[in-house]
């Protein structure tokens, strides 16, 4: 099955939704700190990039990715709008283009996961960041819970799920896309049941590092 609605576009956020990304976007705003002149990606940013439009003001751009985006935001003038799937629609940027990539609940829905880590690491400047969120498996059973037997949560998203990822499953996925073990910071977020990945791309100057082939 391939995906073909972003998600947002054709239904509002539920409480369970809506407290989930309030969650990531206190952790991110938090990481990021000031975005004034910084160069921004969201990637699988959802039909109104609810977590990346508090930086839209200050930032330098924001590039933001999915199948679709909302009409006002492709008309934003500090907005590059790209609609595709990932990986593939991450071909066309240049590397080296991103102070932040963010990818918050996204690399669950995709069949080439290694292949968009490792687009991630190639965009990023030296001394870029990427913030990454993903749920795990105890967050499986939660979902799949408020989902099918709550109603609280939309099954589709979680009937499109193709793999759930604790630590241990994620961190070896950034070594190969090319993070350094030294520059990965991977651990449980939101109460336990997500993986939130802060991964620093190696400093100008610094040897580079290679990904597994």
């Amino acid at each position: 099955m391939r995906r073909d609605i972003p998600y947002g576009e054709d239904h509002r956020p539920t409480v369970v939704d809506r407290f989930g990304i309030w969650l990531s976007s206190r952790r991110v705003r938090t990481l990021v700190g000031d975005p004034a002149g910084k160069s921004i990606g969201d990637f699988g940013c959802g039909y109104n990039a609810e977590l990346a439009r508090p930086f839209l003001d200050a930032c330098a751009g924001l590039t933001l990715v999915d199948l679709r985006l909302a009409p006002a935001l492709k008309a934003h003038p500090k907005v590059t709008a790209i609609e595709g799937r990932l990986p593939e629609a991450l071909a066309g940027l240049a590397a080296g283009s991103f102070d932040v990539v963010l990818c918050n609940s996204v690399l669950e829905h995709l069949w080439q996961p290694q292949e968009t880590l490792t687009a991630f690491h190639r965009l990023l400047k030296p001394g870029g960041i990427l913030l990454l969120n993903v749920p795990n498996w105890l967050g499986k059973r939660f979902l799949e819970f408020s989902a099918f037997r709550l109603g609280l949560s939309p099954a589709a998203e979680m009937d499109d799920h193709k793999a759930y990822y604790d630590p241990r499953d994620l961190w070896p996925l950034l070594v190969r896309a090319g993070f350094r073990p030294s520059r990965i910071r991977c651990f449980r977020h939101k109460f336990g049941l997500n993986t939130f990945a802060v991964c620093r791309a190696e400093d100008e100057g610094a040897p580079a590092s290679k990904s597994a082939r």
